[in-house]
């Protein structure tokens, strides 16, 4: 077990990860520092310069890299943006993180798979993008494990929802108050996440001094459709949610049909299994709409 105790999230303030590893930080014993939209420019000359002088000052043991482009159909149109956040922006951290010996846990995604594969993606299936955001994500990953960092610890993980921040599942509820018919994708099928488990999970691993990649998601798959169907019924929300297929309802990025990830590795690194994706929806649903979920 290490004894890390000091740790720089970047995207702590107002980012819908960042907030719940700081929370569960701070609530672990941790002393925490987030960083924001306007703290570091990243496309700056000097972002660089201006991350290692806020590394120098707050000497983290360990840095939580939980800033992206996330914006899935916007980076097909702005790859460069993209590009800058995902790939640029992880290996300038990992620099950082090199010359000043800090742990470095980053943040990747299902969206470097295909999701032709049909059943659920362990860390030793080969890559293959689909999209901007999933080359640029796994760029960011390739990028990281060029640097030969030893204590650099990636994470995919996936469909992410929970407080602090608009997301899919509160998109949903939000959208039953003025329509009773919602349309949502059926035939994409993933792996719902809880960003409070999500942060606690990866705190077992930095624990455990995990190293490389791991899939880190809640237990379980499910469509679309599905978690937007349950969300809805916990909130007892009368709406209707109707089935769709993808190709009713046009993007610009083309998503993976199944990209459910293996947890295999992690279970094996830490000893702990992941809740079901059913009853931490179920936790987030009753804590943010309290009135309606009881």
């Amino acid at each position: 077990m290490t004894s890390f105790r000091r740790a720089l999230v970047l995207g702590g303030h107002g980012g819908l990860l960042g907030q719940a590893l700081m929370d569960v930080l701070r609530a672990s014993g941790w002393e925490a520092e987030g960083t924001g939209r306007s703290s570091i420019d990243y496309a700056a000359p000097d972002a660089g310069a201006c991350l290692e002088a806020l590394v120098e000052k707050l000497e983290p043991d360990c840095i939580f890299n939980a800033v992206g482009y996330t914006r899935v159909d916007d980076a097909e149109e702005h790859p460069a943006e993209a590009d800058l956040l995902n790939r640029a922006l992880p290996s300038m951290v990992g620099r950082v993180a090199k010359n000043f010996h800090c742990r470095l846990v980053h943040y990747s995604t299902d969206f470097v798979f295909s999701g032709k594969k049909g059943t659920p993606y362990t860390v030793e299936d080969t890559p293959d993008p689909v999209s901007v955001y999933g080359k640029t994500k796994l760029a960011g990953e390739e990028a990281l494990l060029a640097l030969g960092l030893e204590q650099c610890l990636i994470i995919r993980t996936a469909w992410l929802f929970g407080p602090g921040k608009k997301n899919f599942v509160q998109t949903i509820l939000d959208r039953c108050w003025i329509s009773q018919v919602i349309g949502v994708v059926h035939d994409q099928v993933g792996s719902p996440t809880y960003t409070p488990d999500l942060a606690c999970y990866s705190l077992k691993l930095v624990e455990a001094e995990g190293r490389g990649i791991y899939h880190v998601v809640n237990a379980g798959e499910a469509s679309w459709c599905e978690l937007a169907s349950e969300a809805a019924r916990l909130a007892q929300k009368e709406c209707s949610i109707n089935a769709i297929p993808s190709a009713g309802y046009p993007q610009k990025a083309i998503r993976p049909a199944y990209s459910v990830l293996d947890t295999t590795k992690f279970e094996q690194a830490t000893g702990v299994t992941p809740r079901p994706w059913l009853q931490a929806l179920q936790e987030y649903v009753f804590r943010a709409y309290p009135a309606e979920g009881t």
